[in-house]
C-alpha cells in the first residue's frame, strides 16, 4: 500500500507545481520560465532521485520558484537522527515554491507541501505562510480565512496556525515573525496513511484560491519608493530566517539537493541598513504591529 500512496503524492505534486505554474502565467503574461531537471546521488554515491526546477521572472513578478522532488536512498547516520527517521535512509516527495512580486503592495508567498519516509517511519509536513509590506489588512484576514475553512473540518486549524505563528519567526530579532502567519505541520501521521493522503492532497490543492486573488486584487495598484525601500528591508528578514532557521533549507543541504533549487527561495533584491525602522507615522511603521501572532 505504502508505495501506491507514495507513487500517488508524487504524481499530485507534480500535478500542482503545473497549476501553480499556469497561474503565475496568468497573472503575469510576460514571465520567463526556466526550467532544469536535476538529478543527485546518495551518500553511497548511488542514484538518489532528483527534481524539476521552475525558475520565473517578468514584470508582475519579479521572481518565483516553483518546484518538485522526488529524492530517495541513504544517508548518514547523523542525518537520520535529525529528521527522526528509524534508518539512516531516506525518501521524500514534494512540491516547494516561493513568490516574490515586485509591487510591494502585493504580500510575498511561500507554501510546500512534502511526503517523507525515514526507515520505517512516514509523515507528511507543509503549510502556506503570507509575508506583506503594506497593512491591506483585509487580504491578511483573507488569507487566513481560506486556511481556516480548509483545515477547521479537519480539526487542525489552530493547532497548525500556531505552529506557524511559532515556527516562521527571527528569534534573533525579538521575535519577530518574517509574515502573518498561516498555517504549518511536520512529521504529521495519524496512523491512517490513505486518510492521510486524501486530507494532505485537499489542503494543498487550496493554495492557488489563498493567494491568487490577492495578487489580482492589488497587481495594478501605484506604489511609492518608501513602500519599495521597506518591502526591501522586510526581504532582508526574510533571507535571514531562510537561511539561520528554515528547516527546509537545512534539509535540501544536508540531503545534497541541488543548491540552486534550495536557494531559489531568496528574493531577487533585498536590502540590510544597520538599526532600520520606517518611518514614524507611516503605513510601513503600521505594518511592523502585524509581525506577530495575533487571531484572525
Amino acid at each position: 500500500m505504502i508505495e501506491k500512496i507514495k507513487e500517488e503524492f508524487a504524481a499530485h505534486v507534480r500535478l500542482l507545481q503545473d497549476q501553480i505554474t499556469d497561474a503565475l502565467k496568468e497573472i503575469d503574461a510576460d514571465i520567463e520560465i526556466t526550467e532544469d531537471n536535476w538529478q543527485r546521488k546518495d551518500t553511497l554515491g548511488n542514484p538518489g532521485g532528483g527534481g524539476r526546477t521552475r525558475a520565473f521572472s517578468g514584470n508582475a513578478i519579479e521572481n518565483a520558484g516553483v518546484n518538485t522532488s522526488l529524492v530517495y536512498g541513504a544517508t548518514s547516520e547523523q542525518f537520520a537522527k535529525q529528521i527522526g527517521a528509524t534508518k539512516a535512509e531516506m525518501w521524500a516527495t514534494g512540491v516547494s515554491l516561493i513568490i516574490h512580486p515586485r509591487n510591494p503592495r502585493i504580500p510575498t508567498c511561500h507554501a510546500n507541501f512534502r511526503m517523507i519516509c525515514g526507515g520505517d517511519k512516514v509523515w507528511f509536513g507543509g503549510g502556506a505562510d503570507l509575508t506583506p509590506f503594506y497593512p491591506n489588512v483585509e487580504d491578511f484576514q483573507f488569507f487566513h480565512d481560506v486556511w481556516k475553512e480548509t483545515c477547521t473540518p479537519y480539526g487542525f486549524y489552530q493547532d497548525w496556525k500556531k505552529q506557524c505563528d511559532e515556527y516562521f519567526v527571527n528569534k534573533h530579532r525579538d521575535n519577530e515573525m518574517r509574515g502573518v502567519g498561516g498555517i504549518f505541520y511536520d512529521h504529521f501521521f495519524s496512523g491512517d496513511m490513505e486518510k492521510d493522503l486524501e486530507m494532505f492532497k485537499d489542503i494543498s490543492n487550496q493554495f492557488i484560491r489563498s493567494y491568487f486573488p490577492i495578487v489580482k486584487k492589488r497587481i495594478n495598484e501605484e506604489f511609492t519608493k518608501e513602500d519599495e525601500d521597506f518591502q526591501l528591508h522586510r526581504r532582508g528578514r526574510y533571507v535571514e530566517f531562510n537561511l539561520l532557521h528554515d528547516r527546509g533549507t537545512h534539509f535540501g543541504l544536508k540531503s545534497n539537493g541541488r543548491t540552486d533549487s534550495i536557494l531559489i527561495s531568496l528574493p531577487a533584491r533585498c536590502n540590510f541598513t544597520y538599526c532600520y525602522s520606517p518611518k514614524e507615522g507611516s503605513p510601513h511603521e503600521e505594518m511592523m504591529k502585524y509581525y506577530y501572532p495575533r487571531e484572525w
